[in-house]
């Protein structure tokens, strides 16, 4: 299941590892063993983060992914399924309608 994973990191510990020059690699570490999709970095609420699209075939896998984070970085790290338009369109919205409404 393609899934959309913030990664919040925490100003003192992150700032620690970019002053030690270590967070590069650890970030890389961390994304050559996701083999994500997709990486963007930018910034949640003024703190540094990133937001991953990869593919998570089974709930067990999570801890895969986020413990690195937690345990590296002490992040906050959330979970959002995420589909295409044309997954939408095969959740067949038109029908759930007409029995909801």
């Amino acid at each position: 299941m393609r899934m959309l994973i913030h990664v919040k990191f925490p100003h003192e510990e992150f700032n620690a590892h970019v002053r030690d020059g270590s967070a590069g690699g650890r970030i890389k570490r961390i994304l050559d063993e996701l083999k994500p999709e997709a990486v963007y970095f930018t910034e949640y609420g003024g703190r540094r983060g990133v937001i991953i699209i990869a593919d998570v075939a089974e709930p067990s896998d999570v801890p895969k992914i986020a413990e690195p984070w937690f345990l590296i970085f002490n992040a906050d790290v959330e979970f959002h399924i995420v589909m295409s338009p044309a997954e939408l369109e095969k959740g067949g919205l038109d029908k759930l309608a007409k029995k909801w409404a």
